[in-house]
């Protein structure tokens, strides 16, 4: 698998994060890797699995560092699915010393186009080049 695939699974169960409480988390988790759909090798599963608690740990953060540098806008009013593209990609950038702050910044666009609205690409870009 990927790295762009991986990131994009890695999204699918961040997103979870909105819609169940954090003591549900582990249990989430759970259920996403036993959907068919999410199947992966074991050392994927892994992989992901490490990076999502990764993340969870950083959130309260992360979460910080965007209203910061937000301004007009808080995590609380942004879409989810561009919160959760913003909230991977800030951890990439801010704590995951393997991934270029450019090679996040790209990724998370890509996932914007993808999975968010017509204007999610450019917010996403905007936000993120506050962080470069």
């Amino acid at each position: 698998m990927s790295r762009r695939e991986m990131r994009e699974q890695l999204f699918k169960l961040l997103f979870r994060v909105e819609f169940n409480p954090r003591e549900e988390l582990a249990q989430q988790e759970a259920f996403f890797f036993e959907d068919e759909e999410n199947s992966m090798a074991f050392g994927e599963n892994a992989q992901i699995s490490g990076k999502f608690n990764k993340i969870i740990e950083k959130l309260d953060g992360i979460d910080t560092a965007l209203n910061e540098k937000v301004q007009g806008w808080n995590t609380g009013r942004m879409g989810k699915v561009d919160l959760t593209i913003l909230r991977l990609a800030v951890y990439e950038i801010m704590y995951d010393e393997d991934i270029p702050t450019s090679v996040a910044i790209n990724e998370a666009v890509e996932l914007a186009k993808k999975f968010g609205q017509d204007s999610s690409p450019s917010f996403v870009n905007g936000v993120l080049a506050k962080f470069a």
